[in-house]
């Protein structure tokens, strides 16, 4: 195993083709890992919540993996800047396994949220390292670009696999075997990063490197308390539990403000949100996220618990968006260094995005199959259009000493965007749930059966 401690940055990439392509492969296999089971858990997840039982905690199982990565991947994202990034990754894709392991043995839905937390602790490590090791390898940004097609088409392929994969497997094998994919997948990855990766390391002055664990803590209290208050919000209005949640985060998010301020080494370098060229880009990173996330959790719940589909069926109406974000990718890879304003498309990437929005907002039970298709196709063209080049875009404007921070601050606003969108989604659906319920059940003078019919659970129950 080669260690380069002081790679020359000057070339163009920094290893000889054929080890450039065996690393890249093996980072390829660390994105599918972690692509393929985002997107094989949210085709599954009515399923999970009809057998564990617990709707009230349906938005969790995403959010947890969720808060957790928010956490580490700027905390890893920092320790790859100053160690290296590649005993992370090893590290991470053995905390993944085993969090995977758990997730398929859980006996209820708060074990399956805690082993989901886990897991989200693996998948920020590998999202803070592995994904910045990439211009580690390539530091010209236009030799970036063409690697780069590596790893979109590796996220291709658990993407355009995923959905109907996951809806295969869970009507056909249960959904507990989902979780067991991630074994080979993630074997196959430990050996090609333990065999092919450099051990790449910045020179430094050799002072130890300070991380901001407080400020760590204080993101996750102050959004994990705002999610909770959320959640709890159209049930309990503003009581005595909500509002203690609400002051809680509020004290949290200022607290956190005010340290990082302070802070010599902080986790949320408030100075590049000062940055004209990176302040935007961290702003849309959070509303793709949003958006992203809630389509691909959500989506499978309006399928099959909205419209009756088997989760095989959802599976397959949810594949375009999958795969077109990758098709996107590419597509975007090819047009974007032709263009003499390369930020035109992360206009039409918006514009796309809001269009399959807009439309998923209308659609009925009525809606023809073809037409949900290309609404999902839509979306996923606008997401490919929009994530790489908020990644590339930030690198560039990062600079190379803020390169690993400034990565991991697109994937952390990105999943904060995430859980902020899954979390007032879930909301949203639960109070649009128990007033139409109410509404349809009075009209019919049934207004007795309301609280047989209160809980959204019944949604998703096969009994």
């Amino acid at each position: 195993m080669a260690i380069h401690s002081n790679p020359t940055y000057s070339a163009g990439q920094v290893l000889p083709f054929r080890e450039s392509l065996m690393a890249m492969l093996g980072l390829s296999f660390v994105v599918m890992l972690v692509a393929l089971d985002q997107t094989v858990v949210s085709t599954a997840l009515p399923t999970m919540v009809a057998e564990l039982k617990g709707f009230d905690l349906y938005a969790w199982v995403a959010t947890s993996y969720l808060l957790a990565s928010v956490v580490t991947v700027p905390i890893f994202g920092r320790l790859g800047d100053y160690y290296g990034r590649k005993p992370f990754i090893v590290g991470a894709i053995g905390v993944f396994i085993s969090a995977s392991i758990l997730c398929a043995m859980a006996s209820s839905m708060l074990f399956l949220v805690i082993a989901r937390g886990l897991q989200g602790i693996g998948g920020g490590m590998l999202l803070g390292t592995a994904l910045a090791s990439v211009p580690d390898l390539f530091p010209d940004s236009r030799l970036r670009l063409r690697w780069q097609v590596i790893v979109s088409s590796a996220f291709g392929i658990a993407n355009a696999t995923g959905p109907s994969l996951g809806g295969f497997m869970t009507e056909y094998y249960g959904w507990r075997s989902l979780f067991f994919i991630n074994l080979p997948i993630g074997l196959l990855s430990l050996w090609f990063i333990w065999r092919y990766l450099p051990h790449l390391r910045r020179p430094h002055s050799g002072a130890r490197i300070q991380l901001d664990w407080l400020g760590a803590g204080l993101i996750a209290l102050g959004l994990g308390t705002l999610q909770m208050s959320v959640e709890l919000l159209p049930h309990h209005g503003f009581d005595l539990m909500t509002s203690s949640l609400l002051a809680a985060s509020s004290v949290a998010l200022v607290a956190l403000w005010q340290w990082e301020r302070r802070c010599s080494h902080p986790i949320l370098p408030l100075d590049m949100f000062r940055n004209p060229g990176l302040a935007p880009l961290f702003v849309l990173a959070l509303f793709s996220g949003f958006v992203m996330f809630s389509l691909l959790i959500y989506s499978p719940l309006l399928f099959q618990g909205g419209f009756g589909m088997s989760p095989r069926e959802a599976g397959l109406v949810i594949t375009p968006l999958v795969v077109c974000i990758t098709v996107a990718s590419v597509i975007n890879g090819r047009i974007i260094t032709r263009l003499g304003s390369p930020g035109k498309m992360l206009y039409v990437g918006f514009a796309l995005l809001t269009a399959s929005c807009l439309c998923m907002a209308f659609v009925t039970r009525e809606t023809s199959q073809t037409l949900l298709l290309l609404f999902m196709l839509l979306g996923g063209l606008g997401i490919g259009f929009v994530n790489p080049n908020l990644m590339v875009f930030s690198q560039a404007a990062a600079g190379r000493e803020l390169l690993g921070i400034a990565t991991a601050m697109q994937q952390s606003l990105r999943m904060v965007g995430g859980m902020l969108g899954t979390a007032l989604i879930g909301t949203l659906v639960s109070h649009y749930y128990a007033s139409s319920i109410g509404t349809a059940l009075n009209r019919t003078h049934a207004g007795q059966w309301t609280s047989a019919f209160a809980d959204p659970q019944i949604l998703v129950d096969k009994t």
